[in-house]
């Protein structure tokens, strides 16, 4: 018998595996960007694997089956950017029975008002990576190209690159002048949930997490987190877990002042990643339970005295990513 998944053979052995490991009950599904985030589960002694299925190696992928907290858990790592986290985050849920996606890692920080090492859990997240951008000479009172399909809205928003012109003491740029990059219109993601009509599109750009996930995480603001790399370097103040209401994604490591402040006055974001929305959309989709959690490894662009500090803060921001991670599950009433 051959069974293929996504353009992939499944030998028949490893489908038996898959079969035996879903007898079992139902699992969270947990994904994770990159293996220094995964790094702390797997040195975690609350994570046991499974007896017999310990691994499962399909299309590029390593499923890590066992019990995190005594919860029966699917952990796999998606690698970085939107493309590998969803395309995980679809594999995990087509060969596994999982009832929720749990989802850590590290961001970016867009609110100055947060440190390194705070960890976020946001109500909300968006795709910011999907653009129009709009001809040179129109604004935003002009209609965008393929808008009247459907295709294309201006509901959220634009980024008009003039206003970040840099100008000179030179008299010949002492006016305004238009920028040939004009505006960007953010849009939302064409989505086909598994219980719509099949090929009528819907678009979602805010996409919420589950709500009863959300509540759980209200429980989460005192769990203890580290703020010290080694005895020499340590955060001015202890982390803290701190519900928001807003993160976002896309394809782009955000290391730039002025997008950071953008982002965050245009969209009241505080993480900003390169894989979350990704999971979320494919969970919405699916109409399968999500949240993630992200630890803040740096302020985006810099301008504190911290500054861009994630090479210095990635293996505390993941820890506490993951300690949060851990308080959740063990938090959780999984059916059987």
């Amino acid at each position: 018998m051959m069974i293929y998944v996504y353009g992939s053979v499944i030998p028949e052995a490893t489908w038996k595996e898959i079969m035996n490991v879903n007898k079992e009950g139902t699992y969270i599904g947990i994904v994770v960007p990159n293996a220094f985030e995964l790094k702390p589960l797997l040195q975690s002694p609350s994570f046991v694997p499974h007896h017999k299925f310990p691994n499962l190696d399909f299309a590029g992928k390593r499923f890590r089956i066992g019990e995190l907290k005594k919860k029966r858990v699917v952990v796999v790592m998606s690698g970085l950017s939107m493309l590998n986290s969803g395309l995980s985050t679809q594999l995990l849920l087509t060969l596994f029975n999982v009832e929720g996606v749990l989802h850590y890692g590290i961001a970016g920080n867009l609110n100055p008002n947060l440190q390194i090492g705070d960890v976020t859990i946001p109500k909300y997240w968006a795709h910011t990576g999907l653009w129009n951008w709009q001809r040179f000479g129109d604004g935003p009172n002009d209609e965008l190209a393929l808008e009247v399909n459907g295709d294309y809205s201006r509901k959220y928003g634009y980024l008009k690159f003039s206003n970040y012109n840099n100008y000179t003491k030179d008299s010949n740029y002492s006016k305004p002048v238009r920028n040939l990059l004009n505006n960007v219109w953010y849009q939302a993601e064409e989505i086909f949930p598994v219980n719509g009509v099949p090929e009528v599109r819907q678009h979602a750009f805010w996409v919420p997490v589950h709500k009863k996930y959300y509540q759980i995480a209200k429980q989460l603001k005192n769990v203890k987190l580290s703020g010290c790399v080694n005895t020499t370097t340590c955060l001015p103040r202890n982390p803290s877990v701190v519900r928001v209401k807003k993160g976002i994604t896309a394809n782009v490591f955000v290391d730039n002042q002025a997008y950071r402040e953008f982002l965050n006055s245009k969209f009241g974001a505080t993480p900003v990643d390169m894989e979350t929305a990704a999971v979320a959309l494919v969970c919405f989709q699916q109409r399968i339970p999500f949240i993630a959690i992200r630890a803040l490894s740096d302020l985006a662009g810099g301008g504190s005295a911290l500054s861009n500090e994630a090479a210095l803060f990635t293996s505390l921001a993941s820890q506490n990513a993951f300690d949060v991670l851990l308080s959740f599950i063990s938090l959780l009433k999984i059916n059987s």
